[in-house]
């Protein structure tokens, strides 16, 4: 193996790694806000509210980190990410009151915010199949948040809210040292230029493109920040019966939920390689809208079965999104997209863990939270039929998957 192409599978697997502790912050702080609501005597929509913070950081400090990233390279950034990620989440592991616990979770969202732009433009330019390889990284994206939900619950369970953050806040730590490591013996390398150059798109549909995806791209954000925040208190009330209250049973069906609907990003990448990415987009949005409509009254074991459907479909879109804004990006201005794409799907769509407070809070309930997203996976279907027609980008038919 050449020097170049180690560097490259050592990079596309810290990518992958990233990807998935960039998840963990938020799902392991919407199960232990079950414990919080009683040890700080506040309502669920309050506890949630503490996460709004650092959803919004998440999201809106993407586009700074994206312009680094563009100016001083990748590895750097993502030096930057594991320590200020980790070291941010074991502070919050040492908060004692509500506004403690808010900053400590908007600090980690603040370093957190450097993956998406810098980590997925890495990953682009050292992959040869792109719509397989950002599936692929998105499936460790998608187990970051069923992996938080499972050890939160065990955690809690067997030591208290704070080792939730502790915890995993220091092996993000001890994965940036090895990571430094591995850059300073040469074994990971800055890489400036696409393994698989990509021809030029037309840039007249550029605009076109960009107004579409910011309003799809938002639509995409506030379903999926809903529906995970309001996953595990849904499963306690709509499994109150199986579970009878207890966090870790109800983590762990919340984890299976999220694990098993991670996959099908893989699926996503997998169709956006071999068919029109714009067909794939837009059937995720049309699957979503029955599936948020049954989500809003089922209960019992149905709802877990509805819920992997649904997560499963946002999820399958993901990766056809992320191969058709790539097209209109040149690479050197790649970071700096992707932090402005995210300021929509992660920044501004943090009111979806507001709306799922609110509503809950107002009806004690979720069938008006699902009936909403359902209204808003709609929209974004019809959205999605302004974006130009392509073909797939045209990729090395004999080389095998990253």
């Amino acid at each position: 193996m050449t020097a170049e192409a180690r560097s490259a599978k050592l990079s596309l697997g810290f990518a992958s790694v990233g990807h998935t502790y960039s998840h963990l912050f938020q799902p392991l702080y919407f199960v232990a806000a079950l414990s919080l609501e009683k040890q700080l005597g506040i309502t669920h929509g309050e506890a949630i509210s503490l996460a709004v913070l650092g959803a919004g950081l998440f999201g809106f400090a993407a586009p700074v980190a994206g312009w680094l990233g563009d100016r001083f390279g990748a590895i750097p950034l993502m030096s930057l990410f594991y320590l200020g990620t980790g070291s941010a989440m074991i502070l919050t592991g040492f908060a004692d009151v509500p506004w403690q616990i808010m900053a400590g979770l908007g600090l980690t969202g603040l370093f957190a915010s450097i993956y998406h732009p810098v980590g997925i433009a890495w990953l682009i330019r050292n992959a040869i199949n792109r719509g397989t390889a950002l599936g692929i990284n998105g499936i460790f994206g998608g187990i970051g948040p069923a992996i938080a939900a499972l050890s939160a619950g065990a955690i809690i369970e067997f030591f208290s809210w704070r080792a939730v953050f502790l915890i995993p806040g220091t092996i993000i730590l001890l994965t940036g040292a090895a990571f430094i490591f591995l850059v300073g013996r040469g074994l990971i390398v800055e890489n400036k230029a696409d393994r698989v150059p990509q021809p030029p798109a037309d840039a007249g549909g550029a605009g076109r493109v960009f107004s579409v995806l910011a309003f799809t791209m938002l639509c995409t954000g506030i379903i999926y920040q809903a529906t995970q925040a309001g996953l595990p208190k849904m499963f306690s009330i709509r499994l109150a019966d199986t579970f009878q209250g207890g966090i870790f049973g109800i983590s762990t069906v919340v984890a299976a939920v999220l694990f098993v609907s991670s996959f099908m990003q893989l699926a996503g990448g997998w169709l956006a390689d071999r068919v029109p990415p714009k067909t794939v987009y837009i059937t995720a949005f049309i699957l979503q809208v029955p599936l948020l409509i049954a989500a809003a009254s089922v209960s019992g074991p149905l709802m877990i079965f509805v819920a992997i459907m649904m997560i499963s479909a946002n999820n399958a879109g993901l990766p056809s999104e992320n191969v058709i804004l790539v097209k209109y990006i040149p690479p050197t201005r790649r970071s700096l997209a992707f932090g402005l794409k995210f300021v929509m799907a992660i920044g501004f769509s943090a009111i979806g863990v507001k709306l799922e407070g609110v509503l809950f809070d107002a009806t004690g309930d979720f069938y008006r939270l699902f009936t909403v997203l359902a209204a808003v996976a709609a929209a974004a279907g019809v959205a999605a039929l302004l974006l130009p027609s392509d073909r797939p980008s045209a990729q090395p038919a004999a080389q095998p998957a990253e």
